[in-house]
C-alpha cells in the first residue's frame, strides 16, 4: 500500500493509507503508531491512529514537517509483517431500559423481537477501530449487518456515559454524557474514560470487544465494585 501525505495545518500531518475502511489497513496504522512511538523522533507531540490514517502532531520549531514525514515514510517501510495479536474485552450490558431506548422501535424496525436483537448484538465479536470523537470514544467495527439502521434525523441532547449504540454500520460505547443522534440499545457499567487514572482511555485501537447480557441488579453491583477499585470488564491479553 502506498501512503499518501495529507498536511494537516502547520503542526500536524496525515499518513493515510488506502481509501477503505478494512482491519489490515487498520493493523497497518497501529503498527505504524506503535513503532514511530518507540522510534520518538525529535519533535513528535502526539500520534492520532484513526480507521486508515494517522496525524502526526509534531513541534514545528523542534523539527521540519517534511523532514519528520519523510522519517514516518522510512519507519513504514521498515514494517515487516503485521500481526493481529490484540486484547480481547468482554463488556457487560443491560439492554434496554432508560438508556437503551431504542431496542423495542429497532426490533419493531427490523422485524425481529427485542431478544433477537439482543442475540445478535451481543453474540458479535466487534474490533475498536479508533478512539475519537469524544476522550475515549470507542468507534467499533463487526455490527451484524441486519442491525445496520441510520441516525436520528434529530439528536437528542443528552446520552449518559456507557450508552451502546448503533450508527449506520457502526456500533460504540460512549464515554462521556453529550448529545448524540445513534441509536441506543443498552448501557454498560464500565468507565471506559477515567481522568483521574494512570491510564484514562480503558479500549485502544485494535481491541477485540465482546458484550454480555447482564441484569440490572448485576450492574448496579458492578458500579459498587468499580467504585472501590476492581476491575469489572474481563480482558483477555494477547499470547
Amino acid at each position: 500500500m502506498h501512503p499518501t501525505i495529507l498536511p494537516a495545518g502547520d503542526s500536524a500531518f496525515v499518513f493515510q493509507l488506502g481509501t477503505e475502511v478494512s482491519s489490515g489497513i487498520n493493523d497497518r496504522i497501529i503498527a505504524l503508531a506503535e513503532a514511530i512511538a518507540a522510534a520518538a523522533p525529535e519533535g513528535l507531540i502526539e500520534l492520532v491512529p484513526t480507521y486508515r490514517s494517522l496525524m502526526v502532531c509534531y513541534d514545528p520549531v523542534r523539527v521540519r514537517g517534511r523532514d519528520l514525514a519523510a522519517q514516518v515514510c522510512g519507519i513504514y517501510e521498515a514494517l515487516g509483517p503485521v500481526g493481529a495479536a490484540t486484547r480481547r474485552i468482554t463488556v457487560p450490558c443491560v439492554y434496554g431500559g432508560p438508556v437503551g431506548q431504542d431496542l423495542d422501535e429497532l426490533a419493531e424496525m427490523k422485524g425481529l423481537t427485542p431478544a433477537e436483537v439482543i442475540a445478535l448484538h451481543s453474540g458479535a465479536d466487534y474490533r475498536v477501530y479508533m478512539i475519537g470523537f469524544a476522550p475515549g470514544f470507542a468507534y467499533l467495527g463487526g455490527l451484524p449487518e441486519a442491525l445496520h439502521t441510520p441516525r436520528l434525523k434529530v439528536p437528542r441532547q443528552h446520552i449518559p456515559a456507557g450508552a451502546l449504540g448503533i450508527g449506520g454500520q457502526q456500533a460504540s460505547i460512549s464515554s462521556v454524557a453529550g448529545p448524540s443522534g445513534w441509536r441506543f440499545l443498552g448501557w454498560t457499567p464500565v468507565r471506559a474514560f477515567a481522568p483521574e487514572s494512570a491510564t484514562p482511555f480503558l479500549f485502544r485501537a485494535g481491541d477485540r470487544i465482546r458484550f454480555r447480557a447482564v441484569e440490572q441488579k448485576e450492574a448496579d453491583e458492578m458500579l459498587k465494585r468499580q467504585a472501590a477499585g476492581e476491575s469489572i470488564v474481563d480482558i483477555e491479553l494477547p499470547q
